[in-house]
């Protein structure tokens, strides 16, 4: 599906003149526009269509970054930053074309400090590949985005990512201390701090973090680590309907337990996930939940996960599958992992929403979308981090002509999530699939607000255009 008529697009002749700049400050291998670079980089995971860039960039370091967005400038050409396109809300896609700016090729995680429990990384490194270098070292990064084995730093810290051990540990921006940060105009700012407390001044870091690509992006991430949990203990809790799998959710935290996972699969996951024959669930399973429990002792782990199972037959679970070593753990996460593009072999389109509601709200949002979706002839999904009300609730159709009852199903999702408490996104963020939406949970005064704060940082709207906030309405 292609998009692309409802933006203006830049004019060549700018393009070809940025271009010809360019040419003074990057090398001819570090500029591409062959058909195959600008389909890969127009498009991204959100299923929004796809934008075609003129050119996309791949700059080696903070000072080429800075010499690539003021050229940009000069030029009145629009630049959208990616990373490695994994993105669920269309934050990385070149709405207006002009110029990608890949951060991909700065991947070097630069320093890892035992002593003060630091890491320091380019935006670039896969986070699969920081966590591992980390844990090798007994230290622990514990935000854990599904994609983690291929999305980057620079990507979590622009989306704000989160993921499974969120309920617990928290997401990127508990953990992002300092940043090298580029703004629009080319400025090189460094802030934040590279000790783990510090309150001088505005927490710039706090606000860069998520904004998703719209007030510059981080060259260099300095990041705060903790100890690496000793024990670890994972185990697939089966229930015979979702329903009752979200009100042992919601038992589970009321009882003071806090897991480091708390994730639940609803029935049409796993029927995507028995069909693509990647994990055996027993006979019967309407729904399940993977939990997991960690902590320094054996005794304490163990006796957490024996209590939080208890809660759950008391809920209505039929069965209880510990895994027993790192590779029964490793076959119960790889389930989870593979729901998406699971999902993908049911029904021949899907669109994914990441919406959160008050956790005691999880049941409700459950059974109003099943019942949404029973009332429109679509198949909704609904799995994710239960534990913090965060649910992807995953609309599966057969194709456009279902597209106008689909948009339907969307609205009424996130005006059901917003009049339940909740928010329309937890970690995939606005981008360009929801911009339209966002004034259903915040007020035109507070949009406002918003845009003036983008317009202060890149008063030519050049960066990542068209993207987080409604159009203004014209009176």
């Amino acid at each position: 599906m292609t998009e692309q008529a409802h933006f203006t697009r830049v004019e060549p002749e700018r393009v070809a003149r940025l271009l010809a700049d360019l040419a003074r400050v990057l090398t001819p291998g570090q500029v591409r526009q062959d058909a195959e670079t600008l389909a890969a980089y127009g498009r991204d995971e959100s299923d929004s269509g796809e934008f075609l860039p003129d050119a996309v960039v791949f700059p080696d370091d903070t000072a080429q970054v800075s010499a690539v967005f003021k050229r940009c400038q000069v030029h009145g050409v629009p630049f959208t930053p990616c990373g490695a396109r994994s993105g669920k809300s269309g934050g990385s896609l070149p709405l207006r074309g002009g110029l990608v700016v890949s951060l991909e090729r700065m991947n070097r995680i630069l320093a890892i400090s035992v002593e003060d429990l630091t890491a320091v990384v380019e935006p670039g490194v896969i986070t699969g590949d920081l966590m591992r270098a980390v844990e090798e070292r007994g230290l622990f990064y514990p935000p854990d985005p599904n994609s983690w084995e291929f999305c980057t730093l620079g990507g979590n810290v622009a989306e704000n990512a989160g993921g499974p051990r969120a309920l617990k540990y928290g997401v990127t921006r508990d953990y992002v201390i300092g940043l090298t940060w580029v703004t629009p105009e080319g400025e090189i700012l460094q802030v934040g701090r590279r000790t783990i407390k510090g309150v001088a001044g505005y927490d710039l870091v706090g606000l860069f973090v998520g904004s998703e690509g719209t007030l510059g992006v981080a060259t260099e991430i300095i990041l705060q680590l903790i100890p690496l949990p000793r024990r670890v203990m994972t185990a697939l809790i089966v229930f015979p309907s979702v329903l009752s799998a979200a009100r042992a959710v919601s038992a589970v935290l009321a009882a003071g337990i806090l897991p480091r996972c708390l994730e639940l699969i609803d029935d049409v996951a796993i029927a995507a996930i028995v069909h693509r024959g990647s994990f055996a669930f027993p006979p019967g399973a309407g729904a399940a939940l993977i939990v997991e429990v960690d902590g320094n002792a054996q005794e304490g782990v163990l006796a957490e996960l024996s209590q939080l199972g208890a809660i759950c037959d008391r809920q209505g679970a039929t069965q209880s599958l510990v895994a027993q070593d790192d590779s029964q753990r490793e076959k119960l996460w790889a389930a989870r992992r593979v729901i998406s593009p699971a999902l993908r072999a049911l029904k021949p389109a899907k669109i994914s929403e990441d919406i959160v509601v008050p956790r005691s709200r999880i049941p409700e949002i459950i059974e109003r979308l099943k019942a949404m979706g029973a009332e429109l002839g679509l198949t909704v999904a609904t799995y994710g981090h239960a534990g913090d009300g965060n649910l992807h609730a995953n609309i599966l159709y057969d194709g456009p002509a279902q597209r106008p009852l689909v948009e339907e199903a969307l609205r009424r999702m996130l005006l059901m999530t917003v009049e339940l408490g909740g928010t329309i996104t937890g970690e995939h963020g606005v981008g360009h699939a929801k911009r339209e939406y966002l004034a259903l949970e915040q007020s035109a005064a507070l949009l406002d607000l918003q845009r003036r704060l983008k317009a202060f940082f890149d008063p030519s709207g050049l960066l990542n255009p068209e993207k987080m906030f409604p159009a203004p309405k014209r009176s």
